[in-house]
């Protein structure tokens, strides 16, 4: 009886110190990573450096122009076609399209790598999502 009960716990204590699986990526996240640095955790941006994305028409656009932005780069915005995935663009760009005021439709990934098969750019190296710059 007290070995059932030791090996119980040990079997609980074992369970509860195994490393926990890393959370899966979601727009936020991204963002929060590689966006609000120059754009703000509220999207409001740096007037005169750094353009608002809450509330931006842009944003609230076409689906293409916005990944192209986001696969190409945009004046002094860097490209995140090497860094970032087609999923994780389109994790992204559906959270910005869905917050601070933005109400436009969410992208799917395959949007976005039909986007960077237009471009011609190659796919992202596996397992950065991060900026690289």
């Amino acid at each position: 009886m007290i070995a059932a009960r030791l090996i119980a716990s040990m079997t609980l204590l074992l369970a509860a110190a195994a490393p926990v699986s890393a959370q899966a990526p979601d727009g936020k996240m991204l963002f929060a990573k590689n966006c609000a640095a120059c754009h703000l955790a509220n999207g409001r941006g740096i007037a005169g450096a750094f353009p608002a994305l809450a509330a931006n028409d842009f944003v609230k656009g076409s689906a293409v122009d916005v990944a192209t932005v986001l696969l190409k780069g945009r004046g002094g915005m860097p490209d995140f076609s090497g860094s970032l995935g087609d999923g994780d663009i389109a994790l992204v760009l559906s959270y910005v399209r869905s917050s601070w005021g933005n109400q436009a439709a969410p992208l799917q990934e395959d949007e976005v790598a039909a986007v960077r098969a237009a471009l011609q750019l190659p796919k992202a190296s596996g397992g950065v999502r991060g900026n690289k710059h």
